[in-house]
């Protein structure tokens, strides 16, 4: 039996973590929000920059957001090498990686400074815990964002697949998103799974949702009538409806097209089953898709509200849980419930 679970949400500017102690008061397990590895990747490579210093990408696929790093660094007159493995997080093609300047070598060049890439460094946790005077997790859970792995295609097409499967092939239930076997397409997935030691993995996104079914109120609410949640991250906003635990819709875009009055209109659409793929696709989002709603559902009016940019929604009837006491934690109890949900815990 694992008594001590690390749950990690690793999204684009912070990867907020739960160190979560069986037979604990939830309120003192121990909660840290930290800068996201694509930050901290971002931040040294941007370092690097200054020093005039040429670099080389090594270590696995991750989240890509240190790519506002690498092209300027290019632009800088400085040389980005990569190994083809790390080369996967910065994009799918690699062909057209290396026609943007990314030269793909597996040997390190002589007089580049290394960067290694990886969305989960198991030495650096043991010297987190070790300075934090906790023993290491006998169990490690983690959630990214994972567009899949679709070279020549529309990776927000393929990344919208993994909520078909959602709806269609899992009868919308939400923790059948917490993979114990990930599958082929989620490379960055995979990639993580290996580096906390075969642990349960998922999307943030769907972390997100099972964060709210943590809160007793809201999964009780969601059998009486359906509820709308909306996890509003720093990087994308994806929309659920759900009813007596399972999801009848789901729609996501990108948090930067956002404003308060568009938020609030889409999710209006959206509960009602009036907003399409298309509609959102050709907006530069990832797309929508909702299942018959049915009519005992009420419209889905109740609307909660999750994630660290939630601020969007201040003005509308909507509220504000807080999972576990902590909304910026929401993902990280969301692996928890979920895996509760699949009976690993």
């Amino acid at each position: 039996m694992n008594n001590t679970i690390l749950s990690l949400d690793i999204g684009s500017g912070t990867q907020d973590v739960l160190y979560y102690m069986k037979g604990v008061e939830i309120e003192n397990c121990f909660k840290f929000v930290l800068p996201s590895p694509a930050r901290v990747v971002g931040a040294r490579i941007a370092e690097l920059t200054v020093q005039g210093r040429d670099i080389y990408l090594s270590g696995r696929n991750m989240g890509g957001g240190f790519g506002r790093a690498v092209y300027p660094h290019m632009e800088a007159g400085h040389r980005v090498y990569s190994h083809p493995r790390a080369a996967l997080a910065l994009g799918d093609d690699l062909k057209r990686l290396e026609q943007n300047g990314i030269i793909l070598t597996e040997d390190q060049p002589e007089n580049s400074v290394e960067v290694p890439l990886a969305d989960f460094d198991p030495e650096w946790w043991k010297d987190f815990f070790a300075a934090a005077g906790l023993d290491y997790p006998e169990y490690i859970t983690a959630s990214v964002q994972d567009h899949g792995y679709h070279p020549g295609k529309s990776n927000r097409i393929g990344r919208f697949n993994l909520w078909k499967h959602l709806l269609l092939e899992n009868d919308g239930r939400p923790e059948s998103l917490v993979f114990e076997t990930v599958p082929d397409e989620f490379t960055r997935m995979a990639e993580l799974q290996d580096s906390i030691g075969g642990g349960a993995v998922s999307d943030t996104g769907a972390a997100a949702v099972l964060g709210a079914l943590f809160v007793d109120e809201i999964m009780e609410h969601s059998h009486r009538e359906g509820v709308c949640l909306i996890n509003v991250g720093n990087s994308h906003t994806v929309s659920f409806l759900l009813f007596k635990g399972a999801v009848y819709g789901v729609y996501e875009h990108h948090t930067g097209n956002m404003t308060p009055e568009k938020l609030w209109e889409d999710s209006q659409r959206f509960r009602q089953g009036r907003i399409s793929f298309q509609d959102v696709f050709d907006d530069w989002g990832h797309g929508c898709l909702t299942l018959d709603l049915p009519h005992e559902a009420k419209g889905f009016a109740p609307t909660y509200v999750l994630g660290p940019r939630r601020g969007l929604m201040a003005n509308f009837p909507v509220e504000f849980p807080a999972p576990g006491g902590d909304m910026m934690l929401a993902g990280c109890f969301g692996l928890i419930k979920g895996m509760e949900m699949k009976g690993i815990l």
